[in-house]
This record gives C-alpha cells, sequence and structure tokens, in this order.
C-alpha cells in the first residue's frame, strides 16, 4: 500500500490574507519597472466542499446579497450536499468571499487553489441552487467516503508504480490538451459516463491499485467513492487535483505534459500560470 510523507505545508490562502488590497476592484501591477502599470489583475479562487448544507437557498441569497455589487465573478453552485465553485475578483473581494464560505459551510482553507489573470476570467456572478455540486448518474455515491488523498508532492511517487493504474476522469476535450504522463484516458463525453466506463472496461481483479485525477479534486471524490463500492481494493487520487499538482510541484520535477483545460475564458492553465 501506498504510504505518503508526512508533514503540511503553508496554507496557501495566508499570503492572500497579508497581501490584501484597500479595494474591490481587482488589484493594479504597481511595478515601476513594469510598462504595463494599470494592468489589472483578478485573483482566481476554485474551491468545492462536501458538506450538508440545511437551507441552500438562504446560504445562496446571503451570497448574493455580500456579493451582487462589487466586482466579483464567476459561478457558485449550492446544493444539500456542499458547495462547488471557481471566482475571480480583487484579493479582498476573494477573501471575503472565503471567509463567508468558511462560517457558512466548512470551506477548508488549505485546499483552495488559487491563480491570477490579467483578463476578467467571467462574464458574470452567479450563485446558483443544484440538486448536486457534481452530477453522477448511473449510481449512487456516498462523496463522505472517498479514496486516499495523496498529496501533489507524493504524486509522482505513487504514479512510478508500474502496478498502479494512473486513470484521467476528465471528459475527451479536457484529455486532449493535456494530461499526465501514461494515463489511461476514458474518452468520455461528460462525467455521467465515467461509472459504465469503469463497469465495461476495468477489472478490480486485475486493477487492484488505481490512481486518479481530475482539474480541481471533486470529480475523483465521486469518481473514487463509486470505485471502491464497485469492489476495487486501493482506489487513491491526487489531492487539489491538477491545478493544485501545478501550483505546488516545481515544473522541473512535473509529470503533467501539456495544458490544464478549465472552464473559463483562459481555456487553459500550465505551470506559468501558478
Amino acid at each position: 500500500m501506498f504510504v505518503p510523507r508526512t508533514g503540511h505545508k503553508a496554507d496557501s490562502s495566508t499570503a492572500l490574507r497579508n497581501d490584501k488590497q484597500k479595494s474591490n476592484s481587482p488589484a493594479r501591477s504597481a511595478n515601476p519597472d513594469d510598462l504595463s502599470l494599470t494592468e489589472v489583475i483578478y485573483t482566481i479562487a476554485a474551491f468545492y466542499r462536501f458538506t450538508a448544507i440545511p437551507d441552500p437557498a438562504a446560504l445562496a441569497e446571503k451570497l448574493r446579497s455580500a456579493f451582487r455589487s462589487t466586482d466579483l465573478c464567476g459561478t457558485t453552485l449550492i446544493a444539500p450536499e456542499g458547495v462547488n465553485g471557481t471566482m475571480a475578483g480583487s484579493p479582498e473581494l476573494i477573501e471575503q468571499l472565503l471567509d463567508l464560505l468558511t462560517r457558512e459551510a466548512g470551506l477548508v482553507r488549505a485546499e483552495v487553489k488559487f491563480s491570477s489573470s490579467t483578463e476578467r476570467p467571467f462574464g458574470r456572478l452567479k450563485f446558483r441552487l443544484k440538486r448536486e455540486i457534481i452530477t453522477f448518474r448511473d449510481a449512487a455515491v456516498d462523496p463522505t467516503r472517498p479514496g486516499q488523498y495523496v498529496e501533489p508532492e507524493d504524486w509522482n511517487a505513487l504514479i512510478a508504480d508500474p502496478e498502479v493504474l494512473l486513470l484521467d476522469t476528465r471528459n475527451h476535450y479536457e484529455t486532449g490538451i493535456g494530461t499526465f504522463d501514461g494515463a489511461t484516458l476514458p474518452n468520455t463525453d461528460t462525467f455521467s459516463g465515467f461509472a459504465a466506463y469503469v463497469r465495461q472496461n476495468l477489472d478490480r481483479d486485475r486493477h487492484r491499485k488505481v490512481a486518479m485525477f481530475c482539474t480541481g479534486g471533486i470529480r475523483c471524490e465521486k469518481a473514487s467513492a463509486f470505485m471502491l463500492q464497485e469492489g476495487f481494493d486501493e482506489v487513491y487520487h491526487l489531492k487539489g487535483g491538477i491545478l493544485k499538482y501545478l501550483e505546488q510541484v516545481p515544473e522541473a520535477e512535473s509529470k503533467w505534459k501539456g495544458q490544464c483545460y478549465i472552464f473559463d475564458r483562459r481555456v487553459s492553465v500550465g505551470h506559468e500560470d501558478f
């Protein structure tokens, strides 16, 4: 069985808190040697949390009331099973949003993925009510019982094991522009097709160790829980997904090839964006 190293990284949100801006507008470059002195910088936060939300509508309204008159943009899904979103704005606005979600939905700040952009990545601000924060059809899955998390700094060692099946849970249009060396690609059109792929193509007696990954980690919460329910012995998944890996693993040590598809105007990101 794979045994990850112990130890803790500093909370990536600490730097964000220590570098708050005094404006709710996106930050602007202050480097006197920077020719693009007025360039707007958006802080982007990607997050999710599986937790019971007693009144999703009330939480959505609280979020709308707090941020509808600001420059915050992006989409957050709210469901009885938790929250899932990618939002962009000034560092101060992102800090306010994360504070609210930490209080109201138990968001774990260390698990938030941060990046930045000089272009506004989303057109609008949306807080949407959903039945699930990530849809998984064809099977009832308990996302509070996922596979074993693997920290980004331990991922390379795990996938170097020849007995490990490295499984990309994303869709074909995502895997087409980048993935990890040696990954198996289900080539699904939507995540809802993952269960059928596993049942038709994988064997729990032959594939005893599975290491899976996705963009930010949320799909693997349900995908790994599903595979454990199907009787697969050892199921691991990359904590924080590809985004956390790109953020924390130096490019010189990276096993990632290509770009990571994302669902905003940037279309894709790589090591250089973190």
